[in-house]
């Protein structure tokens, strides 16, 4: 298998969810602006959305979405290793997978686009919001999903990193805070980590 990623872009939560898997796989960096591959390759050749992650799957098939990605992995390379499909269990990872994708990271991504002034601080305060419901959900579990460790926890990680560079204070958040410290001492995310430039 073969990822494609961008440094400490959403693509990370999958890099490390591959490295918790323990199963082989190359990384291969994207530029996104250019849409082009650290070996040259067309980007948009290999994912016509553009974005990362892609994961090929060596078999002819390019599997697109970090949910779907992360959820795979698991499935396929460490079975059992997530709750099994139709229990609530399952349900609550998936919802919070969904809760980060769609409302976490999307609430990010306005910031890498130049918003100023009150646009800004209406985004800011939109993001506290959003963090908030993770922060109270937190008060009634070890992680995001539940008691064991999830991916939706390796994603929560990965946007929430971005505070520091958009200029967004997460020491209002305890209980994030600590996941994340959680998280980071993980061996696998700090494989991905160095993998990706992003740790020493």
């Amino acid at each position: 298998m073969k990822l494609y990623y961008s440094p400490g872009a959403c693509s990370l939560a999958s890099h490390i969810t591959l490295a918790e898997a323990g199963v082989p796989f190359t990384a291969e960096k994207v530029d996104i602006r250019a849409k082009r591959t650290e070996t040259g390759a067309d980007f948009a050749a290999i994912n016509p959305r553009g974005a990362v992650p892609a994961l090929d799957l060596g078999n002819g098939e390019v599997l697109t979405e970090g949910v779907a990605i992360m959820q795979h992995v698991m499935d396929s390379a460490a079975p059992g290793a997530l709750p099994a499909a139709g229990t609530l269990a399952r349900a609550r990872l998936t919802e919070a997978l969904n809760y980060v994708a769609a409302e976490v990271h999307k609430t990010y991504s306005p910031f890498f686009y130049g918003i100023e002034g009150e646009a800004k601080d209406k985004q800011m305060s939109l993001l506290d919001a959003r963090l908030q419901v993770v922060e109270d959900r937190l008060a009634t579990r070890d992680w995001l999903a539940g008691d064991a460790y999830t991916p939706a926890d390796a994603y929560l990680f990965t946007v929430t990193n971005w505070s520091a560079h958009v200029g967004h204070d997460l020491a209002k958040f305890p209980r994030i805070t600590a996941l994340r410290a959680k998280v980071a001492a993980r061996p696998a995310v700090q494989q991905a980590l160095k993998a990706e430039g992003l740790a020493a």
